[in-house]
């Protein structure tokens, strides 16, 4: 039996390309139209239950375990950017200009992607695990919008 870093690492290559991409479009509070697209097209892939246009550019997926229960957890990511320049030189820099991922919510938005494949793939909790990607946490008060 694999663990589920193990069993992540087996699409490390995928997830890498995934926060390039996301890297290099940043998008503004309540404009992540290309992401929000991105991740709902992602989580559909997966076979994942997925509800769009939340707040706007959000995006919560819905996956049950294989155990029926009224157990739930939310994991939640933040999909916006800040409106800066980035002044690296990588391939994957930002190409939208006076933007810029500086706090890492390409990261998060990632890792969520894989935390939900892998929940997804296995199934292996008990009740429902509901997926947030939310728009304008940098000061847009995305997060309240969403509640």
């Amino acid at each position: 039996m694999t663990s589920p870093v193990d069993s992540i690492r087996r699409f490390h290559a995928e997830l890498t390309a995934i926060r390039r991409d996301l890297h290099a479009h940043p998008e503004l509070s309540f404009t992540e139209e290309r992401t929000s697209k991105l991740v709902a097209d992602y989580l559909r892939k997966l076979g994942i239950e997925t509800h769009t246009g939340l707040a706007k550019t959000g995006v919560v997926g819905v996956i049950a375990g294989k155990n029926k229960s009224s157990r739930a957890v939310g994991l939640r990511a933040d999909m916006d950017c800040l409106p800066m320049n980035e002044l690296n030189t990588f391939a994957h820099k930002s190409k939208n200009e006076g933007r810029m991922h500086a706090c890492g919510h390409d990261g998060h938005t990632t890792m969520l992607l894989g935390a939900a494949r892998y929940l997804a793939e296995t199934r292996n909790f008990d009740g429902t695990a509901y997926l947030i990607f939310q728009p304008a946490e940098e000061g847009g008060g995305g997060g309240q919008v969403m509640v």
